[in-house]
């Protein structure tokens, strides 16, 4: 959105990269091997042992994770998967891919993520999974949403999109339902520039997403001898995907993991100092700490309580006058074409997430940000507020 009379200065988020990637990349294009192989197979190990799960099966976006999730679980036509109605459109895509039925249910203003007050009344006999996504990378109320999920047994996926690193009541999140799916798009906390995992503690799913993932090859049948080689024995009993991520991108994972801690502490410091500056303001709804246990700030989310959408967009065309790239947090999915039409769904059927569509403002984060640029960033937004009344 800024041209050149409004240059960049304070980006939405900044990857950081050195050395350590490039050694890790020229590693792996020495080797030759440059499809999912050794690099792989070294990122899903860490990515595993970070979140604490069994099985991390590396894929080529967070997508492509929801949409093997969705189908691992052997949800299909005539079943409903029930998704927040404030969110990624992916959240709900990965059961229309199944040709499931998406059920939307309102958000919570204050941590964005699923109502479960309300959760519990969208469930019906053709409920099979519940996408509880961990939103900015604030964990859901995972407690409240399994026990739910268990009593009408039902599945839950977790969508961590935002949350690698995050934790709920000091657990990671991605181990906490059934499937867990991250993202490392360059706004996430590790990037691979494009790339996904699944996570879970049960074998039989981690098996069928690893099929799925590679064209739906099934291994060796026992018992069968051929003289060509072990390659022609291979089956194919799935309808499987190519969705394998690269030796490259893995690469660049392994090295992004190696500096985690000082990349999640350097997102928490910045996110802290924003707080610090913003949460006296009446005006604003902003990430405190007792709605803030865990969270591992993929963005920093704030919410304009009065003037609504006029006012948050008069607010970020300021903060876009100063070199301050801003986004609205995310889409009240329920408004957006496809889901409106298809389900013939009116904005106040979900209140909240349209509300929190047009009054949220994501600004700049990224770990290399100092105290000057957020307090350049916070002095202007609070300029606009006073302006905008």
């Amino acid at each position: 959105m800024n041209d050149e009379t409004n240059p960049i200065f304070f980006p939405i988020t900044f990857p950081q990269f050195n050395e350590e990637e490039i050694a890790l990349l020229q590693q792996c294009l020495s080797s030759g091997w440059v499809t999912q192989g050794p690099m792989v197979a070294k990122f899903e190990e860490l990515v595993a042992k970070l979140q604490s799960v069994e099985y991390a099966l590396a894929t080529t976006s967070c997508t492509a994770a929801l949409h093997m999730a969705i189908a691992a679980l052997g949800v299909g036509p005539g079943d409903e998967v029930i998704v927040p109605a404030f969110t990624w459109v992916t959240s709900a895509h990965c059961a229309e891919y199944m040709g499931a039925t998406v059920v939307f249910v309102d958000v919570d203003p204050f941590t964005y993520n699923i109502d479960v007050a309300a959760l519990e009344s969208a469930i019906t006999p053709q409920t099979r999974a519940i996408v509880a996504v961990h939103l900015f990378g604030l964990a859901a109320d995972m407690n409240e949403i399994t026990d739910i999920a268990n009593r009408h047994d039902i599945s839950v996926v977790e969508d961590a999109a935002c949350a690698l690193g995050t934790e709920y009541k000091g657990k990671p999140v991605g181990g906490l339902g059934d499937i867990g799916c991250f993202s490392f798009h360059p706004r996430k906390v590790v990037t691979t520039g494009e790339g996904g995992m699944v996570t879970t503690n049960n074998e039989a799913i981690a098996q069928t997403v690893q099929s799925l993932r590679n064209h739906g090859a099934t291994g060796i049948e026992a018992n069968v001898e051929e003289p060509f080689g072990p390659w022609t024995m291979t089956t194919f009993n799935k309808l499987g995907f190519n969705l394998r991520l690269s030796d490259i991108q893995a690469a660049v994972g392994v090295a992004q993991l190696g500096k985690f801690q000082v990349l999640l502490a350097g997102r928490r410091g910045v996110a802290k100092h924003y707080s610090h500056l913003l949460s006296e303001s009446e005006e604003l709804s902003v990430p405190l700490p007792e709605n803030s246990q865990g969270h591992s700030f993929q963005s920093y989310v704030i919410r304009v309580l009065t003037g609504g959408r006029q006012r948050r967009n008069d607010i970020m065309s300021a903060l876009q006058k100063i070199g301050a790239q801003t986004r609205p947090g995310t889409h009240a999915v329920h408004r957006l074409g496809y889901y409106r039409e298809k389900y013939s769904l009116e904005e106040s059927a979900f209140p909240n997430a349209a509300m929190c569509e047009d009054t949220t403002i994501t600004l700049p984060l990224f770990p290399s940000m100092t105290e000057s640029q957020v307090e350049s960033i916070a002095a202007e937004l609070k300029r606009a507020l006073e302006a905008t009344r």
